[in-house]
Order: structure tokens, then C-alpha cells, then sequence
């Protein structure tokens, strides 16, 4: 039986995943955690078998999130489940510790598989991400700006460039508007731009975002 502890904010999203896992002989919801410090109480009070977790959540959460569960508890399987596509993303998330990563679009046809795969410790992810991360490893003569961006600053840098505004951010992010637009300036900086447009067209001749269709 693989016992499982939910983390995400959103009642509509755990209930929906429950429901998924209650057709799963070998899996049983043991925990539920809406925002980062239930997931560390969770966490220091172990017991299960696998993290279910959402990158975006009031509190810590996250890539940092991630890497203070692996600093406590080496051991535990994180199933990164989010609404985030983008590879970059995922391959921050491994790196950080987390052993799978799902998009939510994905969820009703892959969730049981993923989950299996990542308790068993093997790695679930898609092919994308695999070579994302095998062309990472390679070496470069050329370190990219975007490479050098804390992972706060990068989340906020993609958000940005994919069209929100500082106050969506904010709200999606759980932080305060102060917060976002400094992040914004020491992007900004660290980027070597002086505006969003530039970001902008850096995060698409880069293929970090898609480019816009006429």
C-alpha cells in the first residue's frame, strides 16, 4: 500500500485527486496540506510513502520548499503535480530532489502511473525534460543569463514573460507586490535588459516561452 499526503492549496484540486486515487487498490490518502509549513509538519511527523506536491502554495513553497523536505527527509519521493508545463521548471524541480513531475492537465490519465513509478524510486518524467536535463549536463562555452536566476526569480521571470502582471503574480505566487517587483528589478539586472519587452524576446528566442501567433 503506497500512503500518500496531498499538498495544494485548492479544496476543488485534493477532492478531485482523492477521488482518483480511491479507485487504486495499492494507494490510500493518509494526509492533506494546504500550504508549506502543514507539509513540513507532515513531513517531521512521516508516516507515508510519497509527497504529492503543488510547486505554488501560500507559505514556502516551491523549488525552496522542496529542497528544505530533502534536507530533513532525504529519502521521501516528491511527485511534483502543478500547473506548470514548462521544462524548465521540472528540471529545477529534480534537480531540487523531487522525483516526478506531472502537469495537472496531465493528472487524469498519468497520476497512477507516475505515483507507482516514483514510489518504486524510479524517476517520472517526460522526454522533454529528460533531454533538457542531458543538455544541461553537457558542457558549454556559453552560460545563458537565465541560468544564473535564483529559482524564485526564475518562477517570477516566467510568469512575466507569459503575460501576468506584478499584481497576478503576487496572488499566484502567494507573495506582496513589493516582493514581485523587486524580484522584477534584480531580474532585470541579473538579464542584462532594461525592459519586459526584452525579457520577453529573450524568453522566445530562447524557447522558454512559445512564440506569439499573429
Amino acid at each position: 500500500m503506497i500512503r500518500i499526503v496531498i499538498a495544494d492549496d485548492h479544496t476543488i484540486m485534493r477532492e478531485g485527486l482523492k477521488r482518483i486515487l480511491d479507485g487504486a487498490d495499492d494507494m490510500k490518502v493518509v494526509g492533506e496540506a494546504v500550504d508549506g509549513f502543514e507539509v513540513l509538519t507532515q513531513v517531521r511527523q512521516g508516516g507515508f510513502d510519497l509527497l504529492m506536491l503543488d510547486l505554488s502554495m501560500p507559505g514556502r513553497s516551491g523549488v525552496e520548499l522542496i529542497r528544505q523536505i530533502k534536507d530533513e527527509m532525504p529519502k521521501l519521493p516528491i511527485l511534483i503535480l502543478t500547473m506548470h508545463d514548462e521544462e524548465q521548471y521540472a528540471v529545477r524541480a529534480i534537480r531540487a530532489g523531487a522525483r516526478g513531475y506531472l502537469t495537472k492537465e496531465s493528472a487524469g490519465t498519468q497520476l497512477l502511473s507516475a505515483i507507482r513509478k516514483v514510489a518504486s524510486g524510479r524517476p517520472y518524467i517526460s522526454l522533454e525534460v529528460a533531454e533538457q536535463l542531458a543538455m544541461d549536463a553537457m558542457p558549454s562555452t556559453e552560460e545563458l543569463p537565465h541560468k544564473h536566476l535564483s529559482d524564485r526569480e526564475f518562477e517570477v521571470f516566467s510568469l512575466l514573460v507569459g503575460g501576468k502582471s506584478i499584481t497576478d503574480i503576487a496572488e499566484l505566487l502567494h507573495l506582496s507586490v513589493k516582493t514581485v517587483s523587486t524580484h522584477k528589478t534584480r531580474i532585470l539586472h541579473k538579464m542584462g535588459v532594461p525592459s519586459l519587452a526584452d525579457l520577453v524576446q529573450y524568453a522566445v528566442a530562447h524557447r522558454l516561452i512559445a512564440p506569439f501567433k499573429m
